[in-house]
């Protein structure tokens, strides 16, 4: 199985919106998804109880940050 893929799972006619499933190492995701976004290693803003609570399945980290100032 590849460790990244993006399943299409329905399409519309007329605006070209899509629903797929993204399958990531750790499970698979309905997209769209609600992906917050932690910058320098941190999701402001919410606790990790209130991502729990709100369904949240996938949260992005800027490496480009890290990199830049490990800590």
């Amino acid at each position: 199985m590849a460790a990244l893929s993006l399943r299409v799972v329905a399409e519309c006619r007329h605006s070209r919106a899509r629903a797929c499933e993204l399958r990531l190492p750790h499970g698979a995701v309905d997209c769209p998804v609600f992906m917050p976004v932690g910058t320098q290693g941190a999701l402001k803003g919410l606790t990790a109880a209130q991502l729990a609570a709100l369904g949240c399945r996938l949260c992005l980290g800027n490496t480009y940050h890290l990199g830049m100032r490990p800590r």
